[in-house]
């Protein structure tokens, strides 16, 4: 409050509307969600009636009860949440160990491969020969096809090559002359301090899985392999639900397609809103990792 006091005239209308401004910023983008939420929260029946904008006017769990008995949302959460896990494990293990090895500049062919990756990050073969070597290595319609053409994140190298460089190479040596191998060095010594830039890759790359519906749309055809994110954007797709159909669509506990939608929106969020927190103190730290060159 002293401080504030102090200020000329001019701060503090400079600080009002910077505050204003940020104020009005937090709630455009934050309404939209929690609308979303308040209208799982909701009866379906009623909600098709509108007027609601605050607060659910008939609460109700059945929407998200509706998600969780329909086979077809569980399956495709199911599919999601284990493409996901493995795929986000997967990548960031082939990720941290090809740049740590080009991190080397004694490799033998470094430039070469360097060479290599700066031409797959900036050039495709397309869609349609990609589709090829998918087919020709049996992912099309296959579960892998979520895992293993995404094990390498050509961007996060280029950042783990900087990021591995700035390590004092004296941590490896002395570890090496106390007896230490490559594959212990690693594990003991460079991942523990590599919190920031695996934080970072974990975040990045989990989200990008998680909302992952490219795959599903254009490489698999098998309903039982159809996750979360397609579903949605089946949702965000398809056309606006009047009331008169969603009146049409109500179950007997007066939830209707849209509720069902809005609670499934709302579990496809729930996720990283949980896990994005205990990734936040290494997440400003990682987001500068490799920008900066000593």
């Amino acid at each position: 409050m002293k401080r504030w006091l102090k200020k000329s005239a001019e701060d503090k209308i400079l600080d009002t509307i910077n505050y204003i401004f940020c104020a009005v910023l937090i709630f455009v983008t934050v309404y939209p969600f929690y609308y979303i939420f308040i209208i799982s929260l909701n009866e379906g029946l009623d909600a098709s009636f509108g007027g609601i904008y605050w607060f659910p006017r008939k609460f109700t769990l059945g929407n998200y009860r509706d998600f969780f008995s329909d086979i077809k949302w569980l399956r495709g959460l199911g599919i999601s949440v284990s493409a996901t896990a493995l795929g986000t494990l997967v990548s960031v293990l082939f990720t941290v160990l090809v740049a740590y090895a080009l991190s080397f500049r004694e490799l033998v062919h470094r430039k070469l491969y360097m060479t290599i990756i700066i031409v797959c990050m900036y050039f495709s073969g397309g869609i349609i020969p990609y589709y090829a070597l998918l087919k020709a290595l049996g992912l099309i319609n296959h579960y892998l096809v979520y895992i293993i053409p995404g094990a390498l994140n050509i961007f996060f190298i280029l950042i783990g090559i900087t990021f591995f460089e700035d390590i004092p190479g004296s941590l490896r040596e002395s570890a090496m002359m106390d007896g230490a191998g490559e594959l212990k060095v690693f594990s003991r010594i460079i991942l523990p301090i590599s919190k920031p830039f695996l934080a970072t890759c974990i975040l990045f790359i989990g989200v990008g899985k998680w909302n992952n519906w490219y795959d599903c749309t254009f490489f698999v055809q098998s309903k039982a392999l159809r996750n979360l994110a397609y579903l949605m954007m089946q949702v965000i797709n398809s056309t606006q639900v009047s009331a008169t159909s969603a009146m049409a669509g109500a179950s007997s506990s007066n939830t209707t397609t849209l509720s069902v939608q809005t609670a499934a929106m709302v579990v496809a969020a729930l996720p990283i809103l949980c896990i994005y927190p205990f990734l936040q103190k290494y997440f400003v730290t990682g987001m500068m990792v490799g920008s900066v060159k000593g």
